[in-house]
């Protein structure tokens, strides 16, 4: 698949759980392009197909939808038995916990009153993980995020992309913007990661963009030195302002240079850190880093920070010579 046009073909989609994990494991095998084609899908799960997939086409999308089998004459169900069979035929084990084994796989992670979905991946070997907290109208597909993180991964460090809000947190805006919540979850997801025996040895890092930038922050500088590394991508450090000088971890902002307004505001968080930070100007970038070469620089500068500070022997940490 790596460097190819891939297209996707279903025979319908409902809430579209099972072709995004398909299509996050095509994106993972290099696909250069990635196209769905389905005859029938909901309104709202073709919209949100739409930030995963490069293209999505459905030739009946309506209200109400109930199921998949209601566009069809004949929609039998597949048995058990035959759905055992065919994954007996393909399965292989892979004993978790091991540092020698590679993991990738969708977790849930309990936090008492909410349980948040992520995709973990950890490289063998791995000694560092770096938990994403994605911005305002994303989530943890977002394709920006997932090359960030490839590319953390193909320098060994281990990622976990995961939602803070659920799906129906989501749909009050208001809740994308407290920071505090977020922060919160992020918090509790740093705890979960410690009780996960293929994790609990990994020093953890937070990558944040937009509105996840700040809600990194403060959870960094409320957990101090158990986050080694913060790195900001378009973020909105402006909006943790009030515990900015409370972080003591290595912070990197990258702002595009043509994101005029939010270049200004990180230009002003960064004077209230007080821990070693830099401001890494994209040239020419807007936003959300659509230009030609323009993800790929950032994914370099995060790498290079996340492999500088999250070497659980060499990494530099704060307060340590």
């Amino acid at each position: 698949m790596k460097g190819r046009t891939v297209i996707l073909v279903d025979d319908g989609i409902a809430t579209g759980g099972t072709v995004r994990a398909a299509i996050d494991v095509v994106r993972r095998r290099g696909a250069a392009r990635i196209l769905v084609a389905v005859p029938v899908a909901p309104p709202r799960t073709v919209e949100t197909l739409r930030f995963t997939a490069d293209e999505v086409v459905v030739l009946r999308s309506e209200e109400p939808f109930l199921a998949v089998g209601q566009f069809y004459d004949q929609f039998p169900q597949i048995s058990d038995e035959e759905v055992a069979r065919i994954v007996a035929g393909s399965a292989r084990v892979v004993t978790p916990g091991s540092m020698d084994d590679p993991v990738d796989r969708t977790v849930e992670i309990d936090l008492g009153p909410v349980r948040l979905v992520g995709d973990l991946v950890i490289p063998a070997g791995a000694t560092g993980i770096v938990v994403f907290a994605h911005g305002s109208g994303s989530s943890r597909h977002s394709l920006r995020n997932r090359a960030v993180a490839q590319a953390l991964n193909d320098r060994g460090l281990a990622t976990l992309l995961l939602d803070l809000l659920t799906v129906e947190e989501e749909l009050d805006r208001a809740n994308v913007f407290d920071i505090e919540l977020l922060a919160n979850r992020l918090m509790g997801t740093s705890t979960w990661l410690q009780r996960q025996p293929e994790a609990h040895d990994l020093v953890v890092g937070f990558f944040g963009a937009s509105t996840g930038a700040a809600a990194a922050l403060m959870a960094a500088a409320e957990l101090g030195e158990r986050i080694r590394a913060v790195v900001s991508r378009g973020g909105r450090p402006d909006l943790a302002a009030s515990r900015l000088a409370e972080v003591t971890s290595p912070t990197l902002l990258i702002v595009g240079g043509n994101d005029r307004a939010v270049l200004r505001l990180n230009r002003e968080a960064r004077a209230m850190l007080r821990c070693p930070s830099e401001l890494e100007i994209v040239a020419g970038a807007t936003h959300l880093f659509e230009e030609p070469g323009a993800l790929e620089r950032v994914a370099r500068l995060a790498a290079d920070w996340f492999a500088r500070y999250l070497d659980s022997e060499t990494g530099d940490v704060p307060g340590r010579s």
